[in-house]
This record gives structure tokens, C-alpha cells and sequence, in this order.
């Protein structure tokens, strides 16, 4: 399946575009989820993430309060202490993840609006088949999720658990966003091959999205910033092309 050439951006040579535009393709990402077409999909997609993660704490703390349960009552205390230390800390690790499954419900939706607001000359995108996104969104989850408990893991090893914690999520965020912007347009294997062929600037990309993903309250918002970022990502690329 070939992509329509994109005549919104500029061309460029595909190794060659500057850390400044994608920057610049940031900050416009960021501006938009704020505009009047994107607040009904960020009030529904925060909705629902604060609602799971507030969820995931309260089973995590009934967890952790039924194994110190019948402790000395000074080391109740200070367990509680050190478990709700531990649970806020895992719990930032779980934004990632939970970001991701939120990601596939409005993915479509958003990059639908990308498309018609800042690439109106261009054809659309075409969805994905509800069985194909489920399929899709579980295998990004589950991808995100084992690669933040790897990244949680290297904690422990003194200056590199935010390192870590940037790198595996640049990976990960920019294949799968990334792809996930393409196969809109492409099959999921020239999606593949699109991806692997520009690796450097996805991986750039997805890094940019991790720094607002390590960001407390702002990260809430990276599913819908990663989409619009990608879109426009995966515009220029094909451009170029």
C-alpha cells in the first residue's frame, strides 16, 4: 500500500532534518491537544487514566497492607512508610504502560484529527479494524510494561535508573507510536520497514516523548501528544521519501 506523498511539510532529505523541526513538531503537537478538537479526547483518555491508575493503587495497597498485617506496631509503621515510598515510586513506573493501553482506544481518534487539522490536503488515514487495534494496543502494553519492570530493575544500580528509564521508553515509545501512525496508511510491514529505515529519528522522537512521559501530572497527557507527534513525524518522513 503506498502512502500519498504529503505536501504539507516541506521535503527534506530523511537523514538529514534538524533536531530543531521535530522540536518545533513537538511544541506544535503539544499546543494542539490543547485546542478545541482535542478536549473532548484529552478529557475522556485523562479520565480514564487517573481512574486505572487510582485503581492499580488501591489494589496495590490492599496487597501490601495484608502482608505486614499482624507486625509489631513499630515496624507496622515503618513498613507502611517504606510500602507507600515503594508503591509511589512504582506506580510513576506504571504511568508508561497504562498510557499505552489508554493509547489504543483513542489513537484512531486522535490521529484522525492530526490529519484533518494540520494536513488537510492530504488524504486521510484509514483505521484499523477493532480486532487488529485490540491486537496491536495488548502487544504495546504488554512491550511497555516488560520493558519499564527491566528499567525499574536498574533502579537499583546507582545513575542509571533515569537513563534507563529514557532509553528503554524512546525505544519502545517511538517504534510502537511510530508504527502505529503508519500503518494508517501502510501495511504494518511497510510500517516495519519504514521505521527500521529512519531508526535514528524515531528513536529521537520516542526520546522526546519519554522526557514529557518522565514529567509528574504532564505525563498524563503523552498518549495524545505521542500520536499528534508521531503523525507529523511519519508526514515528514514520507515526504521525504
Amino acid at each position: 500500500m503506498t502512502l500519498p506523498r504529503a505536501s504539507s511539510p516541506a521535503p527534506t532529505r530523511p537523514d538529514s532534518e534538524p533536531t530543531a523541526i521535530m522540536l518545533s513538531d513537538a511544541a506544535e503537537s503539544f499546543r494542539e491537544i490543547l485546542s478545541p478538537p482535542f478536549r473532548a479526547v484529552l478529557g475522556k483518555s485523562l479520565a480514564i487514566t487517573i481512574g486505572l491508575l487510582v485503581v492499580l493503587w488501591i489494589a496495590l495497597d490492599s496487597l501490601a497492607a495484608n502482608l505486614i498485617q499482624g507486625s509489631e506496631p513499630w515496624l507496622h509503621t515503618t513498613l507502611s512508610i517504606l510500602t507507600g515510598a515503594g508503591l509511589f515510586l512504582g506506580l510513576g513506573f506504571l504511568v508508561a504502560p497504562t498510557t499505552s493501553l489508554i493509547a489504543g482506544l483513542f489513537l484512531d481518534e486522535i490521529a484522525e484529527v492530526v490529519e484533518k487539522t494540520s494536513f488537510p490536503a492530504d488524504p486521510p488515514g484509514t483505521a484499523l479494524p477493532l480486532g487488529t487495534a485490540m491486537a496491536v494496543t495488548a502487544k504495546f502494553t504488554l512491550v511497555v510494561l516488560v520493558g519499564n519492570i527491566l528499567a525499574l530493575l536498574l533502579l537499583l544500580v546507582p545513575g542509571v535508573n533515569l537513563i534507563a528509564f529514557l532509553i528503554v521508553n524512546a525505544y519502545l515509545i517511538g517504534r510502537e507510536y511510530f508504527e502505529a501512525a503508519a500503518v494508517r496508511f501502510r501495511s504494518p510491514a511497510e510500517a516495519r520497514a519504514l521505521r527500521r529505515a529512519h531508526g535514528l529519528r524515531v528513536f529521537i522522537g520516542g526520546l522526546i516523548v519519554a522526557v514529557v512521559l518522565a514529567i509528574p501530572i504532564v505525563n498524563l497527557v503523552t498518549p495524545l501528544f505521542a500520536t499528534a507527534f508521531m503523525v507529523r513525524l511519519h508526514k515528514r518522513i514520507s515526504a521525504a521519501a
